[in-house]
């Protein structure tokens, strides 16, 4: 065997164990605690329609690291659990098919892209790149409040979007003189 053909068989081997077969089942494997996430984009569109919620699409795949941090750390972190009942929450691999016009139609270029949809699908915010627990956390409160006062968890606002007036202070009793 000579040195080429050595090398070919340790690259194969050390890409093999380095880069995982894409499969469906790969991509969908979440750590304990996190949120529950529908892995079909229009299934997640009609589960916010139908419950009032925010739709989180979350663009990813199996061989992204930043993508894989913020499924293992992120997601299911103290920080981010208070927001798993607020939204429906979608994984979408990009490595799939059926995902492909999602992603042309969010512009999506790079991964992870989190896509953030009010509950009637219109387009509020995004993010683009890895996180941490805690920003991700104060994306989630800000994206929330974008949603307004209908999406379940939204902080309350008035209906004028103008901050609600302090009452007077009580008038000073006048003494007779």
């Amino acid at each position: 065997m000579n040195r080429r053909s050595i090398f070919a068989i340790l690259a194969a081997a050390v890409c093999g164990f380095a880069v995982p077969a894409t499969s469906r089942a790969a991509g969908h494997d979440f750590p304990a605690g996190s949120p529950k996430f529908e892995t079909k984009y229009k299934a997640a569109l009609a589960e916010g329609k139908k419950s009032g919620k925010p739709v989180l699409l979350v663009f990813s795949a199996s061989w992204c690291g930043p993508c894989q941090a913020n499924k293992k750390n992120v997601y299911p972190s103290d920080a981010v659990k208070p927001y798993h009942d607020k939204f429906v929450w979608a994984y979408l691999d990009a490595d799939e098919a059926g995902n492909k016009k999602p992603m042309a139609e969010y512009k999506v270029n790079g991964i992870p892209h989190i896509q953030f949809l009010d509950k009637d699908g219109k387009v509020i915010d995004q993010q683009v790149g890895g996180t941490t627990p805690e920003d991700f956390a104060k994306k989630l409160e800000a994206v929330l409040a974008k949603a307004g006062p209908a999406a379940p968890g939204a902080p309350e606002k008035p209906a004028s979007g103008l901050q609600p007036r302090k009452p007077a202070a009580p008038a000073a009793e006048k003494k007779p003189a």
